[in-house]
């Protein structure tokens, strides 16, 4: 049942490392065009710490320091959207739990939106393939006109969207991006542990709360399922 203390009316999601576990097709689109340019390929797992700032940051982290030149990243970023456009949903899926919370919160007078600094396009895509069972509203990418987060104003627009105060948000996501766009834009920032970064790295960027499963997002929000 839904109580009359409800102090959030709407939750902003982080798409990657939050909602969907997209690591590997990110990795691995990215670790083709290494290889194919002669340079040397990452761990899977290398890349939880490379993600989450928009594909040109991911690319120059991903190269040699000595072969970070703009030419050679621009070229890498055009050639890893290619790839990721070839394979972006081979081994993505939601995350255990993510689905029992989003049925959880159905019914509820809370409005769900995703912010992504993924491109717009293809977080529109995932949200449709892995997530079309729910409402969410609006999804929000990296768009040309609005600066990728920890910049606010992607969060802010989707609170004027939904007239609704950035008091009453809750932002969920799992890097120091998402924590640092929750504060700078006065919502209630919550890390995800399942994510790509660690507790610590939550907590330094403003965490007001660490949950380890999806479902323990209800308790926040005073749920009672």
């Amino acid at each position: 049942m839904k109580t009359d203390a409800i102090p959030f009316k709407a939750i902003i999601f982080d798409l990657d490392g939050t909602l969907l576990d997209t690591l590997e097709d990110l990795g691995t689109a990215a670790n083709r065009v290494l290889k194919r340019n002669g340079f040397p390929a990452h761990d899977i797992d290398a890349y939880r710490n490379m993600v989450g700032d928009g594909a040109v940051v991911l690319i120059r982290r991903a190269l040699p320091e000595d072969r970070r030149n703009d030419a050679t990243i621009y070229d890498c970023v055009q050639a890893f959207r290619a790839e990721y456009e070839r394979g972006w949903k081979i081994k993505t899926r939601p995350y255990d739990g993510v689905a029992e919370m989003l049925d959880a919160l159905v019914g509820y007078d809370i409005k769900m939106a995703v912010l992504s600094n993924k491109p717009d396009d293809f977080t529109k895509r995932c949200v449709s393939e892995f997530l079309p069972q729910w409402n969410f509203n609006p999804v929000l990418g990296q768009r040309d006109s609005v600066p990728l987060k920890p910049d606010p104003s992607g969060a802010i627009e989707i609170s004027r969207l939904l007239n609704i105060l950035p008091s009453q948000f809750v932002y969920l996501g799992d890097t120091a991006i998402d924590m640092k766009t929750a504060v700078t834009a006065g919502m209630f920032p919550v890390g995800a542990l399942w994510g790509f970064r660690s507790a610590q790295e939550l907590l330094t960027n403003g965490a007001q709360l660490l949950i380890k499963r999806p479902t323990e997002l209800l308790r926040i929000l005073d749920i009672v399922v």
